[in-house]
């Protein structure tokens, strides 16, 4: 009898085995998770480097959010139609060799086009580390195992624009995508040495034709959103795109009713702890996400910190989350989720509304790290609940799909947040500029958040002044805005947990 696995090795334990799934995982999906905001802290750099346009550097992030967030819906099913462990392993090694085509990339368009490749990578191996995960632990042990998934990737989120700004500072751009390609090829060297092989049901079809539907839609989307926070000439054509990806997201909707093998299977959302996990993460994600990305741009402008001391205020949030993040997987399998997913997504609220009067202070160590640290509590009770329960809310064999469509959920939402949030921080931004000087509102009329208006009209002290105040009247519109949509999320979290798990 053979007993060697791969390469002529003999298989691990069983508790071996789980342990390499799990850091495997994390391995993998932390890259995923950290280049998203390791590029924000590049993008002046880039930018110069490539003799590009804001928009097209706003498409570098764009490109790859948006592959992300709808082809992982397709990964998840592929995991299920195909394995779990191939269809992770290609997209390892997609996105470690997209990667370096990043890396060696010489014009904005051809790092846009890598970019979307890259967040397809991404997309086939995220929902396959929570699959592989939950596919090797038993459901009274899962919410550990994914407690410590969400604590590694958390941080690894989280440090992304500290790591992009050390690496911008001590070489070229470049490194920041450089530096996934030894990370995939250790955690593709450790799936295909140590991880077992999963069933596979080779008679599932793949739904291709819904791909390029949600790929349509949520591109409609995001563009007509961000463009209707831009000039006032662009608002019709914005609106036009933002209907049209109204209707093609529709379409989406309709055709995944009749397809045979619909990517986003509906009938998961007639479990009604699943659908309203799900609502949970739409409204917290977007919470999160929208406050998150316009908060380093605020306390830049508005309070002078430097890029490396805006992006550590994401220490003490990454450190709260990481600590409670593995406990409160521990507690999800002790106590259930109900208390947890309502009492997380109501302190990240509290974090969101006190995030307002703590940009009019400014205050490092008295006003912003206070506020992240309570933000990381609230996250930090709900992450590792909220993934259990997508996961034991539907049978074993569709975990990969499952898995999916929770993560393009909040993929989605953040999209819909950075997109759609613009129009509001813009107008906040220019009403706190009317109400603090009216005789020189006039010239804020056409500027938008992050944009300091001419000169010329005004004394540069006093122009700055009004420019801090309307910065901050921006942002605290949008902190307002999040902290009501993490509140209305508390309600999807008691129902999720009380149509759920005994």
């Amino acid at each position: 009898m053979n007993d060697q696995g791969p390469g002529g090795v003999r298989p691990p334990t069983a508790s071996k085995t789980q342990t390499i799934v799990v850091w495997t995982a994390i391995l993998a999906s932390s890259m995923v998770f950290a280049d998203g905001a390791i590029v924000t802290v590049a993008m002046p750099r880039m930018r110069e480097s490539l003799q590009a346009s804001l928009a097209e550097m706003q498409w570098v992030t764009n490109a790859y959010a948006l592959t992300l967030s709808a082809f992982l819906l397709l990964g998840g099913a592929a995991g299920d139609a195909y394995g779990l462990r191939r269809i992770f392993m290609i997209g390892i090694a997609c996105f470690g060799l997209t990667s370096l085509w990043c890396g060696l990339s010489e014009s904005a368009g051809m790092l846009i086009a890598a970019r979307a490749f890259q967040g397809i990578g991404g997309a086939l191996l995220v929902p396959g580390s929570l699959a592989l995960i939950s596919a090797h632990f038993p459901k009274d042990a899962r919410g550990k195992a994914i407690g410590t998934w969400a604590a590694a990737s958390g941080i690894a989120a989280a440090l992304g624009p500290i790591l992009g700004g050390w690496l911008i500072d001590i070489g070229p751009w470049q490194a920041i995508f450089w530096i996934n390609v030894p990370i995939a090829a250790l955690a593709l060297w450790l799936c295909w040495r140590h991880v077992p092989d999963s069933p596979v049901m080779g008679e599932t079809a793949m739904d291709w034709l819904g791909g390029v539907l949600a790929v349509v839609a949520l591109g409609l989307l995001a563009y007509g959103l961000t463009a209707l926070g831009e000039r006032e000439s662009h608002k019709g054509a914005a609106t036009l795109l933002t209907l049209s990806g109204g209707v093609a997201l529709s379409l989406f909707v309709l055709h995944e009713k009749r397809s045979a093998a619909p990517m986003m299977p509906l009938d998961l959302f007639r479990v009604p702890a699943f659908a309203n996990v799900n609502a949970l993460t739409l409204l917290l994600y977007f919470a999160l996400s929208g406050a998150l990305f316009f908060l380093p741009t605020a306390l830049i402008e508005a309070h002078g910190y430097s890029a490396a001391q805006a992006g550590s205020v994401f220490l003490p949030f990454t450190i709260v989350m990481a600590v409670l993040s593995r406990l409160g997987g521990a507690m999800t399998d002790r106590f259930g989720t109900r208390m947890l997913l309502t009492a997380g997504p109501l302190v990240t609220a509290l974090s969101f509304a006190l995030l307002a009067p703590a940009m009019f202070h400014g205050g490092y160590w008295l006003a912003i790290v206070p506020v992240m640290a309570i933000m990381g509590l609230g996250m930090g009770i709900t992450v590792a609940p909220l993934s259990t329960t997508v996961m034991n809310a539907v049978p074993d064999e569709r975990i990969g799909v499952a898995s999916g469509i929770n993560n393009a959920v909040s993929r989605v939402a953040g999209l819909i947040a950075v997109a759609g949030l613009g129009v509001v921080v813009t107008f906040g931004y220019r009403q706190a500029a009317r109400w603090a000087n009216p005789e020189r509102a006039d010239l804020f009329a056409q500027a938008t958040f992050g944009a300091l208006p001419p000169s010329s009209a005004s004394p540069p002290e006093a122009l700055q002044a009004l420019y801090t105040t309307a910065m901050i009247g921006g942002f605290g519109v949008v902190a307002v805005i999040c902290a009501a949509a993490a509140a209305a999320s508390a309600y999807f979290g008691y129902r999720s947990a009380l149509k759920g798990q005994a």
